[in-house]
């Protein structure tokens, strides 16, 4: 093949998103576009709305049964992210029944070889029959068979986020399965054939919906290699990953591409259990990772937030001005702020912050705006001080809006009441991790006890009850036994005494009933509450509610710190104080990068090969007699991280940092199914249907 130029490659993949919508676009003029939230938030970061009306469509409405078009609007395009099946078929039918198309396109992200599984056609076919169907069905109910259907199949699931970072809103809460998942599938199954572990389950005995979800993003990341003439090599860690690497290796499209396909690359998928710690520790460092997470989402999206607008305009703050005003986010089109917000994602926090006074320095500089330069210190005052300028002349709030979005956004950040918890969660979790080395799990466990308390309670020593800016709450407290539990395991002994397994159970119910009491007390439900508990507002909440679902927690929390168990090498994330230098966190996927680019190109046993077929299986029962290489990770110019459950913006910065250390040539493009703020862990081990994930049908 071919050797591409230097950015040839990851720009490939970041430009691949756009080449999908371009189908889309192709289709939308003089039509009503119907967009499910999870298409809208992929083409949130592929250029927004405005692209589908510069492309000519009249309006954008959200899919939904209770929207409709009116006489004078006789096309409809429709845009889903599952299959044409069930519910999506009858909201399609809903709306098509009290509007007057004659003309009307559907794009489904699922492709049509899912399609046919699900109506368990398992021979290959010529056309799309599901689909052809699906148009007479259209024309049906436009009510003239002459009118116009088209039906067809688009993957627009990748939403570039950064030059680094691909992430697929369709699959955001597809997320490894856990201890309580393996409990339910064993109880489906026979005594003799129940697996012993989560490594020994196959996509044979997944629920339908999980296996429909996997072959569903096995068959898009087909459809991304197709489009950048990759040919891929499969590694995989963890059982989930191993499940979805898999199926891509043994899709009959994929097998005819790499036959062909130009441009070698690796792709290592690697299961977000499989460091936790990581996840949900507040050590990142990260202006982006604290922007995520103090500002409110945007509606419907899982990554992207709402930044007020107020201080570029002329209006009073009033409790209506958040209606007049639409929210700015952090997704831009302007070259400025997107290398701003790179900037942003894959720095450290004061580096972060300095580039955004920098740029907003620069942008007013150009704009001739008086600008006061100063050192020192960035503060919020002074960064909005900054963005105010702005306001006096439109055309430099035109051409500097993506900059001055991400100015505010960093600003209300750096001034947000609940920022000071963002440090109190950090030394917590330093305090326990150095504990961890010189006592048991117990010991350490029982440390956080006396913080549950509910908030806000009369406490003798400080002043008043007034809520302290920086004291925990519930979903702090969630965090913190997470990070614990998912070190358990590293810092035990391995013969646990059944004295020792009393205490434990004993302090668990002890800290059952104490986080109980603090939910229940709560004056407000937090997002992660409220799918906790399936509450959403605090009147709705019993005891016994609240208890369950505290109880169901602490059972998931037992089984995250064996998560590594099956892993010869790469088994522990933790390294205890030797007297001289503190405890440490391991961050997982540095430990992977250093493998993969040792100089020795060792063979880990933990990264697993996974290609298709038997050819590769004749192939090693020869190798006693040829001498056979297995493919190494680190052989190819291009290697794809994809991280299932998530990954975090400080986990960009450390994938570039150990990049640039040990291998400054490669070019590494990371993949995921969402972008990660620490709060969103717990909502997907303890608030989501892992098993069977909401298809649509």
């Amino acid at each position: 093949g071919y050797t591409p130029g230097k950015m040839l490659a990851t720009e490939e993949f970041t430009r691949f998103p756009l080449l999908m919508w371009e189908k889309v676009l192709s289709k939308v003029k003089k039509s009503v576009v119907f967009m499910d939230d999870k298409c809208a938030e992929a083409l949130h970061w592929s250029g927004g709305a405005a692209t589908l009306l510069e492309a000519g469509a009249r309006n954008l409405k959200q899919f939904s049964s209770f929207e409709a078009c009116g006489v004078n609007e006789p096309k409809a395009v429709f845009v889903v992210s599952t299959l044409l099946k069930g519910r999506t078929v009858d909201i399609i039918k809903d709306i098509i029944s009290l509007s007057h198309f004659q003309y009307c396109v559907v794009f489904t992200t699922v492709a049509h070889s899912v399609h046919l599984l699900v109506n368990k056609v398992t021979t290959e076919m010529e056309g799309s029959p599901v689909f052809e169907q699906f148009e007479e069905k259209l024309c049906e109910w436009m009510g003239n068979m002459n009118y116009t259907a088209e039906v067809m199949h688009v993957p627009v699931v990748f939403a570039p986020v950064s030059q680094q970072l691909i992430v697929a809103p369709p699959f955001a809460h597809l997320f490894p399965l856990l201890s309580p998942d393996l409990e339910a599938i064993n109880e489906k199954r026979p005594e003799k054939r129940r697996f012993a572990s989560l490594n020994d389950i196959d996509m044979h005995c997944l629920p339908a919906e999980l296996q429909i979800e996997v072959k569903s993003l096995a068959s898009a990341l087909n459809s991304m290699f197709e489009a950048t003439g990759t040919r891929e090599e499969s590694f995989a860690l963890g059982p989930m990953s191993r499940i979805i690497a898999g199926e891509l290796a043994n899709l009959p499209q994929a097998k005819n591409r790499r036959k062909t396909a130009p441009n070698k690359a690796s792709i290592i998928f690697v299961d977000r259990t499989m460091d936790l710690t990581g996840a949900v520790g507040h050590h990142g460092d990260n202006l982006v990772e604290k922007v995520l997470t103090m500002l409110k989402l945007l509606p419907g999206h899982v990554t992207d937030v709402q930044v007020d607008m107020l201080e570029l305009t002329s209006l009073h703050k009033t409790p209506h001005s958040k209606n007049i005003l639409a929210p700015g986010c952090l997704a831009q089109i302007q070259s400025s702020a997107r290398s701003l917000w790179d900037a942003m994602l894959t720095s450290k926090h004061k580096e972060g912050v300095i580039e955004v006074r920098r740029q907003l320095v620069e942008a007013a500089s150009k704009e001739n705006l008086p600008i006061k330069m100063s050192m020192g210190r960035v503060t919020p005052e002074q960064l909005c001080s900054y963005i105010q300028l702005f306001r006096s002349s439109r055309g430099a709030l035109e051409s500097h809006c993506g900059v001055l979005q991400l100015g505010l956004a960093t600003a209300q950040t750096l001034r947000h009441p609940s920022l000071p918890r963002w440090d109190s969660c950090l030394a917590f979790e330093r305090l326990l991790l150095q504990a961890l080395g010189d006592a048991d799990f117990p010991a350490v466990l029982r440390q956080l006890l006396p913080l549950m308390k509910p908030r806000g309670v009369e406490d003798t020593s400080a002043s008043g009850s007034r809520l302290r800016e920086d004291e925990l709450g519930p979903d702090e407290l969630i965090l913190l036994l997470v990070y614990l539990y998912s070190l358990a395991d590293e810092t035990q002994p391995a013969d646990h005494d059944t004295e020792e397994e009393e205490e434990l159970e004993k302090l668990e119910r002890d800290l059952i009933g104490a986080l109980t009491l603090v939910i229940s007390r709560e004056k407000e439900l937090s997002p992660l509450l409220q799918k906790l508990t399936g509450c959403t507002n605090p009147e709705e909440l019993t005891a016994e509610r609240v208890h369950s679902a505290v109880e169901k927690m602490f059972k998931t929390l037992r089984g995250l710190s064996s998560t590594r168990n099956h892993l010869k090498q790469l088994r522990s994330i933790y390294t205890a104080s030797d007297g001289i230098h503190q405890a440490t966190y391991r961050p997982f996927l540095r430990q992977i990068l250093e493998e993969v680019f040792h100089p020795d190109r060792r063979e880990c046993p933990d990264i697993e090969h996974m290609s298709g077929g038997l050819t590769d299986l004749l192939k090693t029962g020869f190798s006693m007699f040829m001498k056979v290489s297995r493919p190494h990770p680190g052989d190819n110019p291009l290697l794809l991280l994809f991280m299932v459950g998530g990954v975090t913006p400080s986990e960009l910065r450390l994938i570039k940092e150990t990049v640039a250390t040990h291998r400054p040539g490669t070019q590494v493009l990371v993949l995921s199914t969402r972008l990660l703020r620490p709060t969103d862990i717990p909502e997907l081990l303890f608030g989501t249907q892992r098993l069977v994930p909401d298809i649509g049908v």
